[in-house]
């Protein structure tokens, strides 16, 4: 049992009877491993002490991504890849899961950035690089039914919640960044609009990056990037900032 990786290798045979629950989680958790994903996860994370933890962290983040991935929802729904080990290897309890979280500094948190976005370059370069880059910038409302949740508060559709930012990759539809707020935040703050871009821009490849950061040339850039957002983008703050960084814009 390897506990650098975040799913154990398996066999497929024919004309057996016996069936694997969740296979296809198991293949991206398989992903995560073979594009260095779980490992670069690991390094971001030292351990402090005289004994290693005794679930490496790379590990136990890349299976709980594994986790929502395939429609989990909670740190309780963990208990489908825990119960079976021959798939998954060995799955942190729910409290070292927490405690994991938990020391997540942003330190930690840039590094962790920093080997998604080592990993998505070698997906692109294995041939995942979509035809053009289009980024949409949208903030989502998350409904939370406790009052003691850090940062949960009534929004504008008279729920009670979180209102986070988000920048999702058009071709993919991943999520390449996100700011989490409170649920009475503005969903047309231009601050967190451009914060999310120039958090997702510095998810790409080193090519497609190239000519858009700040006061960057205009000819310097190499890939074209889109950023379209619905009529809470059409805020001075944020096209400014879209400009200054070489993208192009689309507000409806």
């Amino acid at each position: 049992m390897n506990r650098t990786r975040t799913v154990e290798r398996l066999g497929v045979t024919g004309g057996d009877r016996q069936t694997v629950s969740h296979a296809g989680t198991h293949l991206l958790g398989e992903l995560a491993d073979r594009v260095g994903l779980t490992s670069a996860y690991s390094a971001a994370i030292p351990w402090a002490g005289e004994r290693a933890f005794g679930h490496d962290r790379g590990r136990l983040l890349a299976q709980v991504a594994v986790m929502l991935a395939a429609g989990g929802r909670c740190v309780a729904d963990m208990a489908a890849l825990r119960d079976q080990p021959d798939v998954f290897g060995e799955v942190a309890s729910a409290p070292t899961i927490w405690r994991a979280f938990d020391q997540i500094d942003d330190t930690v948190l840039d590094g962790l950035r920093a080997a998604r976005a080592q990993a998505r370059a070698t997906v692109w370069a294995a041939g995942a690089t979509p035809e053009q880059v289009v980024l949409d910038v949208d903030a989502s409302l998350v409904e939370i039914h406790s009052e003691r949740k850090q940062g949960a508060t009534p929004h504008f559709k008279r729920g009670f919640g979180f209102h986070p930012m988000f920048c999702f990759l058009d071709a993919s539809g991943e999520a390449l960044a996100g700011v989490f707020r409170a649920g009475n935040a503005a969903a047309n703050s231009g601050a967190d609009q451009l914060a999310v871009v120039v958090m997702a821009i510095a998810q790409l490849p080193a090519e497609q990056q190239r000519g858009h950061q700040r006061g960057d040339d205009p000819d310097a850039v190499v890939h074209p990037i889109l950023v379209r957002a619905d009529s809470a983008g059409a805020v001075r703050f944020f096209i400014d900032g879209l400009v200054a960084r070489n993208c192009r814009f689309s507000i409806r």
